[in-house]
């Protein structure tokens, strides 16, 4: 069935952050802002998806309505990966990563989400035979900085129920705090966002060792340095993990190949929706490795994850955004249980639709 129509719909949701407000890009997000985009076929099925995002947005916008949405129009959705690489291959011209890959992305969740609306199976039953029903989550915190605060932060949310958590800081003094306030046997983890030359990023992984860090994440600037990655995996015992900048499936098979990095990190909303994040989980099953997905989403970005999660075992945790919203897009679908952990939707498609009133009432006109 032929798509009719393609809306970009973007919302920004105040929220609350544990006293601290903060951002990435180096901006503040007074809200948290997300790209929504709704696809209709002529058969009247609604797909929900989800395009990178934040400080993107305006361009994301701009790619989606100005290059892919009059190349999308009037085609067939019947076999999607026909369809994305029949895209993709006219508009690789214009970047294999960023907003143009960022649009396709958002484009390939919708397509998804209807073909299981139209299939009656969840995502997650269209990729595997086999599913799960739950996974666990870890909290990932934006960059608090203050020991301090970042003691305080991590102590609620094991009042929360997480067994996991995720820092964003670059001082050893507040890695320390977080290892204090929650004991041994809280799995931790750090995301420095390419912060360090190599050879500062094996200094400091030599003083983060005491630790205990299940990962050290985008250790190495510039993000594109293997060489460096692997003299500092080399020369550290804490595992590395990155992902969320690698534009599409192909670019993660060296590292894969490589072994530079145990923990590969795909992001749906920027690698090009389900589609490449499928081929991205399958090189890594083939390969022994495990699968732990950027997902710092509450839109369709969130809800694609989990049923990514459902299909592929090795995805072992589910990054969720340590911050409180105001609201939320599906009410209690991908809200994570006291036991700190997230139930997969089984409804058909991603599992739910964004609130509609909810839409109306945070949308950027």
């Amino acid at each position: 069935m032929n798509i009719a129509s393609i809306e970009t719909i973007a919302v920004a949701i105040p929220y609350k952050h544990d006293g601290a407000l903060t951002g990435f890009g180096g901006t503040v997000w007074p809200k948290m802002s997300y790209l929504l985009i709704k696809v209709a076929t002529e058969d009247g099925l609604t797909g929900w998806g989800e395009a990178f995002g934040y400080n993107a947005i305006p361009a994301t916008i701009a790619a989606m309505e100005t290059i892919v949405k009059p190349l999308a129009l009037g085609q067939d959705t019947a076999d999607i990966a026909a369809l994305m690489h029949k895209l993709k291959k006219p508009l690789h011209i214009f970047g294999r990563s960023g907003p143009v890959q960022y649009a396709l992305s958002g484009l390939d969740i919708a397509l998804w989400d209807i073909a299981g609306k139209r299939a009656g199976k969840s995502v997650a039953a269209l990729l595997s035979k086999s599913t799960r029903t739950s996974v666990p989550a870890y909290k990932s915190f934006m960059r608090l900085t203050d020991p301090e605060v970042v003691s305080r932060a991590c102590k609620r949310a094991l009042q929360q129920g997480y067994k996991s958590l995720k820092l964003h800081e670059i001082s050893v003094e507040a890695v320390a705090a977080a290892r204090e306030a929650i004991g041994d046997e809280t799995s931790l983890t750090l995301d420095v966002n390419c912060e360090w030359r190599a050879d500062d990023a094996i200094r400091m992984a030599e003083r983060l060792a005491p630790y205990k860090l299940k990962w050290l994440e985008e250790p190495v600037w510039p993000p594109e340095d293997l060489a460096g990655l692997m003299r500092l995996r080399r020369a550290s015992s804490i595992p590395v993990a990155l992902g969320e900048n690698l534009a599409n499936a192909p670019s993660f098979m060296p590292l894969i190949e490589a072994g530079a990095v145990d923990y590969f990190q795909p992001s749906v909303t920027k690698v090009g929706g389900i589609s490449e994040l499928r081929d991205v989980a399958e090189a890594a099953a083939d390969h022994g490795r495990t699968l732990a997905p950027h997902s710092p989403y509450f839109g369709p970005g969130l809800l694609a994850t989990l049923q990514l999660a459902g299909a592929y075992p090795h995805i072992g945790e589910i990054e969720v955004f340590g911050v409180d919203l105001e609201n939320t897009l599906f009410g209690d679908v991908g809200r994570v249980g006291k036991d700190g952990v997230l139930k997969i939707p089984e409804a058909p498609g991603l599992g739910a639709d964004p609130d509609p009133q909810m839409i109306e009432r945070y949308r950027i006109q």
